[in-house]
């Protein structure tokens, strides 16, 4: 028998659509919002776990888990608390990195329809990206490897390469801001899994981390070898939208240069 929680969750997921993750939607869905394997993705959890606790069969997930779940259906505030409630735990109030898109990012991201443009919570998961940027990068992959933090560090942050002279700035300004954010959320678990995993596999993050300096975001050059326009040379931003604590990351080119030229198509065709 489905219990409360099962039920809610069930609920959620028929309201959030790939669209609000950023991936593209397919042009026709037998079903509303996530299907259940896409949840599991997001949220990091095995297709059958989803299973069995929109079933009931599963009556006591982790806080873990439930925090994972939360961040994938894009639940914050009343709701977020709410959502723990039903699943037996302590609401996690203020102490987790919101994951919902403000207003005024979503008008900021129509505004720069022109330019690839991605957008994280405080943790850098993304949360969404416009056209340009996946004709840019291809969709961010869903857990762990979408996590920018982890791709810089643990990946090696293919497909853009940095030139070297501007990367440590960079790296330092990433690790300086997830520093932050783990002051500003002490209770989101994740977080601090996530910084733990990346002190083991990054000796530089490491490095970082236990030397820790104000390190603010400043313009960086990235060449991008794209498989249909060729090289790009581009300018990456990072913006910070003080609401929902937001990350809005976008790329442009020098104006009247070959990039620019090769940006532009690649962006017309999009539209």
């Amino acid at each position: 028998m489905t219990t409360e929680f099962g039920a809610l969750l069930r609920q959620l997921r028929d309201r959030v659509t790939p669209g609000e993750l950023g991936s593209r939607e397919p042009e026709e869905r037998k079903v509303p919002g996530l299907r259940r394997e896409e949840l599991a993705a997001y949220a990091g959890l095995s297709v059958d776990y989803v299973v069995r606790l929109e079933q009931g069969r599963s009556r006591n997930p982790s806080p873990q888990v439930v925090a994972a779940l939360g961040r994938a259906l894009r639940l914050v505030g009343v709701e977020l608390d709410h959502f723990h409630r039903v699943a037996g735990q302590p609401p996690p109030s203020s102490g987790v990195v919101p994951g919902r898109i403000s207003e005024s990012v979503r008008r900021l991201l129509r505004r720069m329809a022109d330019l690839p443009v991605g957008v994280y919570d405080a943790a850098w998961n993304p949360l969404t990206h416009n056209a340009p940027r996946a004709a840019l990068l291809g969709d961010p992959p869903v857990g762990r490897d979408g996590n920018l933090a982890w791709a810089l560090f643990a990946q090696g942050d293919a497909p853009a390469v940095k030139h070297e002279w501007e990367r440590l700035p960079y790296e330092r300004a990433v690790a300086a801001d997830l520093r932050a954010a783990a002051a500003r959320y002490p209770q989101d678990s994740s977080l601090r899994r996530l910084v733990a995993d990346l002190r083991g596999a990054s000796p530089a993050f490491a490095e970082l981390w236990s030397n820790p300096q104000p390190s603010p975001f400043i313009a960086h050059r990235e060449v991008i070898a794209h498989p249909e326009v060729g090289e790009l040379e581009l300018e990456c931003d990072v913006l910070v939208s003080p609401e929902n604590d937001l990350r809005v990351v976008f790329h442009t080119a020098e104006p009247d240069s070959e990039s620019a030229r090769r940006l532009a198509r690649l962006v017309a065709a999009t539209s």
